[in-house]
């Protein structure tokens, strides 16, 4: 059996994923969880500021536009970009659970190049919840909803608590973020579940 039959499908005994009731709205924009993330933050000069908007069920779409910065092999986007967006928008679905989670593995499959200028969309939904753990899948597609497929992943998320980042982090990073509304903001809206 392969790593994604036995680590990324959700085990039988897992249950559909619900979203929470005090989750933004589909067509919602998501915003930033953290204005200096690399995925999704404004604060990034080179960061992808990835676009998140809550979808139907437990769902999300992103968008990004590949830049000169992102680029691996000349006028190509670096498969790590790639790998980012697509973790960024999986990461993006706790907000319609309503948790705080962590990557904990993440496969991607790298269809075919993205060049730079290309504008890629992303959708990810929650495919099963088991325990702590969350299961998701991605796909990334140039130019539109409907364009070509270029990446697409497998993901395991597992539920912390905002210890796991207290801990963790940096104190400059953590002390700057508790300082700053719209973070304490963010932080207590996954307060809601214990």
């Amino acid at each position: 059996m392969s790593g994604r039959t036995t680590a990324l499908t959700p085990p039988e005994d897992a249950v559909p994923p619900v979203r929470h009731p005090d989750a933004p709205a589909p067509g919602e924009p998501l915003g930033s969880h953290y204005d200096q993330c690399f995925g999704c933050g404004e604060e990034q000069p080179h960061g992808l500021r990835l676009a998140a908007t809550a979808g139907e069920g437990v769902s999300v779409t992103a968008t990004f536009t590949v830049r000169p910065a992102h680029q691996g092999a000349p006028g190509l986007a670096h498969g790590g970009v790639l790998a980012t967006a697509l973790d960024e928008t999986l990461g993006a679905l706790q907000w319609l659970l309503r948790v705080i989670a962590v990557t904990g593995r993440l496969e991607t499959d790298f269809v075919r190049p993205v060049p730079v200028g290309t504008e890629l969309h992303l959708e990810a939904r929650v495919t099963g919840v088991h325990g702590r753990k969350i299961y998701s899948t991605a796909t990334g597609r140039i130019g539109g909803p409907d364009g070509p497929v270029a990446v697409r992943a497998d993901a395991l998320f597992i539920e912390v608590a905002i210890d796991h980042f207290i801990d963790n982090g940096r104190p400059e990073e953590i002390n700057a973020a508790l300082a700053d509304p719209d973070q304490v903001r963010v932080a207590r809206a996954f307060e809601v579940n214990p």
